[in-house]
């Protein structure tokens, strides 16, 4: 049995006529934490849809938690798998009035609304949670009236509560003003550092985003890989052009990357904290 937390091999996806996922190979191993970067329409979302089983592969071979896909139970392997997306956000928006603690409550059977019985146990776990993300006072407030950072936060609890092997966080800071957003990185970033935690997939555009406790890279452009390995070596100025099709100046300040954008005019722009 396969032992990579993922195991891509040779993947490729035609819709119609189109290729949107070309020649991928990736391994991800227990213990590592992965950014996934790329332009919008590079394939991100397309590999995290093959990965949970949404899509399937015109060809290649897709093993996940040791589990080859076509002959494992699919919807049995998504409880091992947390996902955290604004599109999910929206779900629970127009759901109705739940609580956080209730949201929370819901990922035990990955269901929007509580429909089994919850026990002490479940609610210590989902308290448990919200203070770890420092939001535990919050619990008994509709998550209708959280901002954007207490939402998303709300939701990673949510992705947890079932102990996923692997987090898929899928542009976890978009909307997020830059306290909110750092605010998040610095608790993702703890989360990271505990042993027991899953393995983190955290999808995203923005490279300054990638925290000191993601340790690799995979970096696409039109559905194909550029470059994937360990982060220092993959993040390099030259893949990182050739990803966001930018000419652009690397530098990393405590264990961080952040770019500045070089225009043919020869001026510097700073994007670090372009929202």
């Amino acid at each position: 049995m396969n032992s990579h937390i993922i195991s891509l091999k040779g993947i490729e996806w035609k819709q119609k006529d189109k290729t949107i996922l070309k020649d991928i190979t990736w391994n991800v191993e227990k213990g590592e934490h992965w950014v996934l970067l790329g332009l919008n329409g590079s394939g991100k979302t397309s590999l995290l849809n093959m990965i949970t089983g949404y899509q399937w592969p015109t060809n290649g071979e897709v093993n996940v938690l040791g589990m080859r896909f076509g002959e494992t139970n699919i919807l049995k392997l998504r409880k091992s798998i947390g996902w955290v997306s604004t599109s999910l956000d929206e779900r629970f928006k127009h759901h109705g009035g739940e609580t956080a603690s209730e949201v929370v409550l819901s990922g035990i059977h990955a269901t929007i609304g509580i429909y089994d019985e919850i026990t002490a146990e479940d609610l210590n776990r989902a308290n448990h949670l919200l203070q770890q993300f420092r939001i535990g006072h919050l619990g008994e407030q509709k998550f209708s009236s959280l901002s954007q950072g207490e939402k998303r936060k709300t939701m990673i609890a949510r992705a947890l509560m079932a102990s996923p092997e692997l987090l898929i966080l899928d542009e976890p800071c978009s909307g997020l003003d830059i306290l909110s957003r750092e605010e998040l990185l610095q608790t993702v970033d703890q989360m990271n550092r505990s042993e027991d935690g899953p393995t983190l997939i955290y999808v995203t555009h923005h490279i300054e985003e990638v925290i000191p406790s993601i340790s690799h890279a995979l970096l696409l452009h039109e559905g194909s890989i550029v470059a994937s390995g360990e982060k220092y070596k993959t993040l390099s100025e030259e893949n990182l052009q050739d990803t966001f099709e930018l000419p652009l100046a690397l530098e990393w300040d405590n264990d961080r990357p952040w770019i500045r954008i070089q225009p043919h005019n020869n001026r510097s722009i700073d994007f670090n904290n372009s929202y």
